[in-house]
């Protein structure tokens, strides 16, 4: 019954976020391009479904964890005014990985996205996606500007986003650079650019922003509170990655609400990466055949290396997930509240959050 109950609690949770945006952050998006930029109803109705299809649906975590992190450095429960917000600058958080999740499946070729078909594949766009994406990064400015320019910190939360896209957009290069789908070559992959990657594609804007965010909305201006943060975050982006790319090739599509795809689309991943730190000559002739390639064969074949000795993917991050809870449970506890205003529970929230996950 309590776990019942949890989950009762956590939808309530989330549809009164989604709420938030689908009943008064919507509508101003669109009035403001139908109004400000004088968009015929033709565009504003095709931008309305774009905002609705491409950021609503997720589990919206990251959008949610500013709310989350608000209330606890409260201390007590928002006002609605509070919550609204908070729940904006959420919600921009989710627009700004709407943006890059609409790139990135055209980026990648990829079929489908929280168990629909990804944005460009859906009758009708194609290319327009791209021009979809940029309208989504805007409407982040727009909903800044509107409910926060009048803040002391409207600033600093202008340069969090900026900087966050920058750093994601730097990682996206490297990545694509390092693992272009026509072009396999393993020999380009490290365990070295991998952790950079993570760092500048996943970490910073999926962990630091969101709890930035609720840090300047709370008040604090303590600057080592930020690199506290920062570095207790970004190392718990690394390990929430690993996860991804655990499971993107062990769990099922019904449980990360798309078609793991990291082997043939020939991805720079930790199951690769750790591959061929342990793979033997042999199972390394046999990573360069397959790896990489649009073959479901080939893509089995890969899988059953991944759990054979002296590689054995599943038991190395069964290690790696014990020692990366150890860390971050360390690096938690010596946290200084005194002063900065910032409290340990964040972090253990997050943690909680991410830890042993299976979607």
């Amino acid at each position: 019954m309590a776990s019942q109950a949890t989950a009762t609690d956590k939808a309530s949770k989330k549809a009164r976020f989604e709420q938030v945006f689908t009943d008064r952050l919507v509508q101003e998006l669109v009035e403001h391009v139908r109004v400000d930029h004088e968009m015929p109803e033709e565009a504003t109705k095709w931008y309305e479904r774009s905002l609705l299809y491409n950021t609503v649906g997720g589990k919206a975590n990251r959008g949610m964890s500013v709310v989350d992190t608000v209330e606890i450095l409260k201390g007590e429960k928002l006002s609605e005014e509070e919550y609204f917000e908070a729940s904006t600058l959420g919600w921009c958080v989710e627009l700004l990985q709407a943006d890059f999740l609409v790139a990135d499946d055209m980026m990648d070729y990829s079929i489908t996205r929280r168990d629909n078909p990804c944005w460009y594949r859906v009758e009708g766009v194609g290319n327009i996606a791209i021009n979809d994406a940029f309208m989504l990064e805007a409407a982040i400015y727009f909903l800044l500007k509107k409910h926060f320019r009048s803040r002391a910190y409207y600033i600093d939360l202008v340069e969090l986003f900026l900087e966050s896209a920058s750093q994601t957009m730097s990682g996206q290069l490297l990545d694509l650079l390092t693992a272009p789908e026509d072009s396999v070559d393993l020999n380009r992959f490290s365990m070295q650019k991998y952790d950079r990657i993570v760092v500048y594609k996943t970490a910073y804007y999926s962990f630091y922003l969101p709890v930035a965010l609720a840090m300047r909305m709370s008040g604090i201006t303590n600057e080592q509170a930020y690199k506290v943060a920062l570095d207790i975050l970004i190392e718990m982006g690394h390990y929430f990655q690993i996860q991804d790319d655990y499971l993107d090739c062990f769990g099922t599509p019904e449980q990360i609400g798309k078609i793991g795809c990291d082997i043939v689309d020939n991805k720079c991943s930790w199951c690769v990466n750790t591959a061929l730190l342990h793979a033997t000559p042999d199972q390394r002739k046999i990573l360069d055949e397959n790896y990489g390639v649009k073959d479901s064969a080939k893509e089995k074949r890969v899988k059953e290396l991944y759990v054979q000795e002296p590689i054995s993917l599943p038991q190395r991050f069964e290690k790696f997930e014990t020692e990366s809870y150890q860390k971050l449970s360390s690096m938690i506890d010596q946290v200084d509240e005194q002063g900065t205003g910032m409290k340990k529970e964040v972090f253990h929230a997050f943690l909680a959050k991410v830890y042993k996950r299976s979607k």
